[in-house]
């Protein structure tokens, strides 16, 4: 014992065993597993790209589904018009963003998998492998995502410029993409930037549930084995990757909203 507290440096002070990581982080040490005995770098660096992969696109996906589908709805009820499918949209959105990932995530495998074998029921194997689980990831961000599209989409088409532009007869695709759109992604990738941080963290529910060779899956084993070395690298990793894609996010509103001033700063 006495040996294996010297080797972790665990007879250092607090606040030299705390700069002495911080320092190996830097570096990109970020030491050994307890119970497997590998490299966490070589272990982060294997198993990354499948989190990252499965992340990145159910991000995508959750995107380029619920902005257009955001615009459609504000496009079909504006004006108090249409409240049958207003009412139809607000309630399925809202029930299926309250559902927990793991619920969507099991469901998705017991109907599609084990029902009526579509898919996969476990595993990464091929493309169809992905479905279950980016299903299971983007279900909830396009819900709440597109909700606020459809209420951002709404005040957007009450603009003057809006009511210009209906007045010179342009085509609705001019109208809707050209003038609506962009004005209305401002807010959208706002949130984006902050589900996509309860998204990562949906990975550690969905891979355990898929069985998915990623980060999330090793989080969990981690924490059930004490692997405490493990633990604090994947934490310091998904904390990274969050203001990453958040900075990422706020560099792309600047891009697209030419009144913001993250460029200009």
């Amino acid at each position: 014992v006495a040996e294996r507290k010297a080797a972790l440096g665990l007879d250092d002070p607090l606040l030299t065993q705390y700069v002495d990581y911080v320092r190996n982080v830097l570096h990109g040490d970020f030491g050994t597993s307890l119970t497997s005995g590998e490299n966490v770098t070589d272990i982060i660096r294997d198993r990354g790209p499948s989190t990252l992969k499965l992340g990145g696109i159910a991000f995508l996906v959750a995107l380029f589904v619920a902005v257009p589908l955001g615009v459609l709805m504000a496009a079909l009820t504006r004006d108090g018009r249409r409240r049958g499918i207003e009412l139809g949209f607000t309630a399925t959105t809202g029930t299926v963003a309250a559902i927990p990932t793991f619920l969507i995530s099991v469901a998705l495998v017991y109907l599609l998998a084990v029902t009526f074998h579509v898919f996969p029921v476990a595993g990464r194997s091929g493309v169809s492998s992905y479905v279950l689980p980016i299903a299971a990831l983007a279900l909830a961000p396009i819900a709440s995502l597109s909700r606020i599209v459809r209420v951002e989409g709404l005040r957007v088409l009450e603009q003057d410029y809006i009511r210009t532009a209906r007045g010179k007869r342009l085509p609705a695709r001019i109208v809707y993409v050209r003038h609506a759109l962009p004005n209305t992604l401002t807010p959208t990738l706002t949130l984006a930037g902050l589900l996509l941080g309860a998204l990562l963290a949906g990975t550690v529910l969905v891979e355990n549930i898929f069985a998915w060779p990623g980060l999330g899956t090793t989080l969990v084993q981690s924490v059930a084995q004490q692997d405490y070395p493990t633990v604090q690298a994947l934490a310091v990793v998904f904390g990274t990757v969050i203001l990453v894609a958040n900075f990422a996010v706020d560099i792309a509103l600047g891009a697209i909203d030419p009144r913001s001033t993250i460029l200009d700063s």
